[in-house]
């Protein structure tokens, strides 16, 4: 009766087996992986898992990442997964894009875990603030009834540093230190970066402030949150894994029964 959660990524696959598809639910085992290696799961870290009942998977990845590991669970426990696509509501979220199936299923999940949790959590319902940091950064707000109100899309670190790398003559340096005041290439690189992420999250907050009359939880998320972390003019509560924690939510409502 185990769940198999799934998030592919751009350059990783992360997995996590649950007892059941409800939120809460015990973790039985989990683990990462590049993408380059994803051909290796069958025959190891997924060889030892018993067969789930049920795999659901947020996947940003090309459709050919999506048949490689496809192929790997049909061939070991004879299961198939379904994919997240976005919708117009699922699992007590409101999708308010103007095309919302256009909208990436990892933005849709995390808002929904991000919800979910925040419910968990008892008292009176808050509007959110749902930072991703990553490749790309999304930061999304969310009224507390559970209407995605719309949301930023910026480049992380390292793209920007790729632009600005291209596009400057002689710009090759390494990765700096945050500082106040950077007196060096590297530290203004890495200082500007990470100050324009906190800023975009800052106005955010500003405008759920505002137009919701009600001060927003912010929660962030993925694998260069920790980066941003001592950077942060708000207050935030950093969580690992916010996309399984909306996958649960999501499972729980599609598997019901």
């Amino acid at each position: 009766m185990t769940f198999l959660a799934l998030d592919i990524g751009n350059t990783r696959l992360k997995w996590a087996q649950y007892e059941s598809a409800q939120p809460g639910s015990t973790l039985l085992a989990q683990g990462a992986e590049f993408l380059e290696n994803i051909d290796k799961l069958a025959d190891s870290a997924w060889s030892t898992l018993s067969t789930p009942q049920h795999i659901l998977g947020c996947a940003v990845a090309a459709d050919a990442i999506k048949r490689r590991v496809q192929e790997q669970m049909e061939e070991l426990w004879d299961v198939s997964a379904q994919w997240v696509v976005a919708s117009e509501a699922e699992a007590g979220m409101r999708n308010g894009y103007d095309h919302p199936t256009r909208l990436g299923p990892d933005r849709w999940v995390a808002m929904i875990g991000a919800y979910h949790r925040m419910l968990s959590q008892g008292g009176v319902p808050r509007p959110l603030v749902v930072v991703m940091v990553g490749t790309a950064v999304t930061v999304e707000a969310i009224d507390a009834h559970g209407k995605f109100l719309g949301g930023l899309i910026l480049p992380g670190h390292g793209i920007m540093l790729r632009a600005l790398e291209s596009g400057t003559a002689g710009l090759h340096v390494p990765t700096g230190e945050v500082s106040l005041f950077p007196t060096n290439t590297s530290d203004a690189l890495t200082s500007g970066g990470t100050y324009a992420i906190a800023g975009a999250v800052e106005r955010m907050v500003q405008h759920v402030r505002a137009h919701c009359d009600a001060e927003p939880l912010c929660i962030m998320t993925g694998g260069a949150g920790w980066k941003m972390a001592p950077s942060m003019s708000v207050p935030f509560e950093l969580v690992d894994n916010l996309i399984f924690d909306g996958l649960l939510a999501m499972a729980a409502s599609r598997f019901a029964g």
